[in-house]
């Protein structure tokens, strides 16, 4: 009998930490996750302890090793290689000499760093776009160099350790690696190039740190991790884990995992619906300048000596969290998976629109004084008719981003063949949230049978750094793939109706940040 293979990922989300391991045919065969703790210290700030991350990796481990194991896999064995994907962004630093973190992780969607934002906005010449030349992105909290900055500010013993040279920064999979690989016991302290291409401290085109922008702002190089591709052996996992000696072999942020693990070629497009909303285009070689608020961005390089492949991305803050909201804060349903039935007791949101601008909005607006709204309002209202406009929400801050992008791209892909959003991520289960995309794009929306690619993306490129896979295995499994298409059932005219109704409620978000309290 053939030897077991197995290749396996850990997947360090926004709400949730999980860990999958998957059969050589790419298939499933145990996984475990676990949510974790979100801290709203003051109103817009949002942080996680980077410990109980840990923690819930090495539970998430455990626990999906036992379960594969007792459905008679031998996982000690047969496990090669582990892939990491990771919320991006995020920011940690700690101390080197004791593996502790100096602060708490401030997370991608945390706003503390808007006035550090608008100072840096008056101060450099090139204003909000100052860095866009090097590396794609605007001056934005949602950036890991803002954080930083803010750190170096505001938190004495991150001062204090940066100048004792004892201060290491890292966003999440840099955290992961460094303690997985020894921690202050010679750990690997390594970034990838997706990862390193949102902190705004990575030259797109170098695919290194750019020392002009760290001058700039001030950021020491020295507590910068070394910069790899996402599909390469950075090390072997020390011991204290549950598995050891296993190499880390792929390392990806999140949605750029999903365009591996959705086989997106260049032309491409995907939407990831977690938290947020994430949407990238590949756009191959080609760093595309946005001129409709998107992000030039990397979408992935599969090996040391692979080509580059980059993207176009719109970010949407609020997606999945505003039905998170709806449950936990608001009470109107009890499990996130009950908003489908209840949006289904009506047939249209009664012209009732909400744009969840909980933190200012990203693409394509890029507004951080917006806050959420709901609008038409009546005594008609029900909570059914709040459910559906929370799901259009999504899909109409979709359709603004893919709207832009075909803008960007000048559609020359596009017009050789209808455009198809291939779609990922908890939210897809939602039948209803995916014909209301279709509708809303007047486009199919294709639906892979194993939504979780983001988890996958990052086992194929662990797989392909050890040879399980070749890279022609990976982008032609999009093709064998069995999906759920939804295709558009409502007219022009509608569509574009609801369309413009959706745009007076953004305009209504704007300028709402300094309402009292």
């Amino acid at each position: 009998m053939a030897e077991e293979v197995f290749v396996a990922s850990i997947d360090q989300g926004t709400t949730s930490t999980r860990f999958i391991i998957y059969d050589r045919s790419a298939k499933p065969i145990g996984s475990h996750q676990l949510e974790f703790t979100q801290f709203y210290p003051k109103s817009g700030w949002v942080e996680h302890d980077p410990m109980e991350i840990l923690e819930s990796v090495k539970l998430c481990i455990a626990k999906a090793i036992d379960k594969a194991t007792a459905e008679g896999y031998n996982v000690d064995s047969g496990l090669k290689a582990i892939g990491i994907t990771n919320q991006r962004e995020t920011t940690v630093v700690w101390s080197k000499s004791t593996g502790s973190p100096l602060y708490n992780a401030i997370v991608w969607m945390d706003v503390r760093t808007s006035s550090i934002c608008r100072k840096l906005e008056k101060e450099l010449s090139g204003g909000r776009t100052h860095f866009v030349e090097s590396c794609g992105l605007p001056i934005s909290t949602y950036f890991s160099a803002m954080k930083v900055m803010w750190l170096l500010e505001n938190v004495e013993s991150v001062k204090q350790a940066v100048e004792e040279g004892d201060a290491l920064f890292g966003t999440i999979e840099t955290w992961l690696i460094w303690n997985m690989t020894g921690g202050k016991d010679n750990g690997m302290h390594v970034t990838d190039v997706s990862n390193a291409s949102r902190t705004m401290l990575m030259n797109l085109k170098t695919l290194d740190w750019d020392e002009s922008t760290l001058d700039t702002l001030g950021i020491p190089a020295k507590i910068l991790p070394k910069i790899v591709s996402n599909a390469e052996i950075i090390g072997n996992i020390s011991k204290g884990w549950p598995i050891t000696g296993i190499p880390i072999a792929g390392c990806l942020g999140d949605q750029h995992a999903a365009m591996v693990g959705q086989s997106c070629r260049k032309g491409e497009a995907k939407s990831t619906y977690g938290t947020g909303a994430f949407i990238l285009l590949n756009t191959g070689a080609e760093i595309i300048k946005s001129t409709h608020g998107l992000l030039s961005t990397l979408a992935y390089k599969l090996g040391p000596n692979a080509p580059t492949n980059y993207a176009l991305e719109g970010s949407i803050a609020i997606a999945g969290a505003a039905v998170q909201w709806l449950r936990d804060s608001l009470g109107i349903i009890k499990t996130a998976s009950e908003i489908e039935e209840l949006a289904l007791k009506v047939d249209t949101s009664g012209g009732v629109y909400f744009v969840p601008a909980f933190n200012g909005l990203f693409a394509p607006w890029w507004r951080d004084d917006a806050r959420g709204v709901c609008i038409g309002i009546t005594r008609f209202t029900n909570k059914s008719h709040i459910a559906r406009a929370v799901l259009e929400s999504m899909c109409f801050q979709v359709k603004d981003v893919i709207e832009s992008m075909h803008k960007d791209a000048g559609d020359t892909e596009n017009e050789k063949r209808e455009f198809v959003l291939r779609v990922d991520g908890g939210a897809t289960v939602n039948n209803l949230l995916m014909q209301i995309q279709a509708d809303l794009l007047g486009s199919p929306v294709l639906r892979p049978s194993d939504i979780e690619t983001t988890a996958l993306g990052a086992a194929y490129a662990a797989g392909l750094a050890i040879g399980v896979w070749s890279e022609n295995e990976i982008f032609s499994s999009g093709e064998q793939e069995k999906f759920t298409i939804f295709k558009p059932l409502i007219d022009d005219a509608v569509r574009k109706q609801k369309a413009d109704s959706w745009c007076k409620a953004i305009s209504r978000t704007f300028d709402l940040a300094d309402l009292s309290h």
